[in-house]
C-alpha cells in the first residue's frame, strides 16, 4: 500500500514537472528578424549613434541594476524581448533614451517557473521615483516616474509608445495580470512612462 502511494506522489511529481517546463518554454525569446522585414506598422528605423546606446538601466526604489541588450522585430511581429530573465532590452530602431520621443525598455516579469524576473516588481513603482539609464559614452540619465498604465495585452498603444517626437521619455514595459493558457502570455501590459530631467 505504502509503495503504492509513493508511485502516485512521483507520477503526480512528474506531471507537475513536465507542465512546469513546457510552461518555462513558453517564455522562450522569440527568433528575431532582419530589420529589413519591418512592415509598415513598425516604427522607422531612427539614427543612434553607438554613445548614445544604453547599457544600464538603475532603479534605486526596486534594486534593479540591469544590463541593456539591444534588440528589434521578433519573428511575431513584437518587439523583442531581452534573452535571459535577468537583463532588460533597449528597441534598437525606435529612440534611444534621451533623445526626442519615447524609448522603450521591456523585462520579463517571471521566467515561467515562477521565479522572479528582472521586471517582478514593477509594479511597486510609484510616480516620482527615480529611474537612471547609462549609456555607452558613460552619461547618466535621470528620469522621474510620471505614469503608471495597465494595458489588456491586444490594446497597448504602441504607437505611443514608440513616439520619435515630443520630450525625452522612457516606457519600460513588462507583462502583468493572469496568464492566459490559450495564448501563452499574460492579460495585461503593465508600462511605467518616466521624463527626463537631467542627463
Amino acid at each position: 500500500m505504502a509503495r503504492k502511494a509513493v508511485l502516485v506522489i512521483v507520477g503526480i511529481a512528474l506531471g507537475v514537472l513536465a507542465t512546469t517546463l513546457i510552461h518555462a518554454l513558453w517564455f522562450a525569446p522569440d527568433t528575431e528578424i532582419s530589420d529589413s522585414g519591418l512592415t509598415a506598422t513598425t516604427t522607422p528605423l531612427v539614427t543612434t549613434s553607438p554613445g548614445d546606446y544604453p547599457v544600464r538601466l538603475l532603479i534605486p526604489k526596486l534594486t534593479i541594476d540591469a544590463n541593456v541588450q539591444r534588440v528589434g522585430i521578433a519573428a511575431s511581429g513584437d518587439v523583442g524581448v531581452p534573452n535571459n530573465f535577468t537583463d532588460v532590452a533597449w528597441y534598437k530602431n525606435g529612440v534611444a533614451p534621451g533623445q526626442d520621443g519615447s524609448a522603450l525598455i521591456d523585462g520579463h516579469v517571471d521566467n515561467g517557473l515562477s521565479l522572479a524576473g528582472v521586471f517582478k516588481h514593477l509594479n511597486s513603482i510609484a510616480l516620482g521615483d527615480d529611474i537612471y539609464v547609462q549609456t555607452e559614452s558613460g552619461i547618466k540619465l535621470h528620469f522621474v516616474v510620471s505614469g503608471i498604465v495597465l494595458y489588456p495585452y491586444q490594446s497597448v498603444p504602441m504607437s505611443d509608445i514608440l513616439s520619435t517626437t515630443g520630450a525625452p521619455r522612457l516606457a519600460l514595459i513588462t507583462c502583468d495580470g493572469a496568464w492566459v493558457e490559450g495564448q501563452r502570455t499574460y492579460d495585461h501590459r503593465l508600462v511605467v512612462y518616466a521624463d527626463l530631467v537631467s542627463s
